[in-house]
């Protein structure tokens, strides 16, 4: 089994670990309703999706 030869400084262990972070999700408003929804889904609110209304919601009944 491979063992380090030396103790990996913080520094460098730093380095290493700065491109494993969380990401934010695209964010785009709703062009019916102005809610912010996650890049081409259906908007939970409204219903709409790319300008036609795909599900209902207690809004639009």
């Amino acid at each position: 089994m491979a063992v380090p030869q030396r103790r990996i400084s913080k520094t460098r262990k730093r380095m290493r670990r700065s491109h494993f972070k969380l990401e934010v999700t695209g964010l785009v408003a709703c062009p019916h309703c102005g809610e912010m929804i996650r890049a081409h889904h259906v908007c939970p609110k409204c219903g709409y999706y790319a300008g036609k209304q795909v599900i209902k919601t207690g809004e639009d009944k």
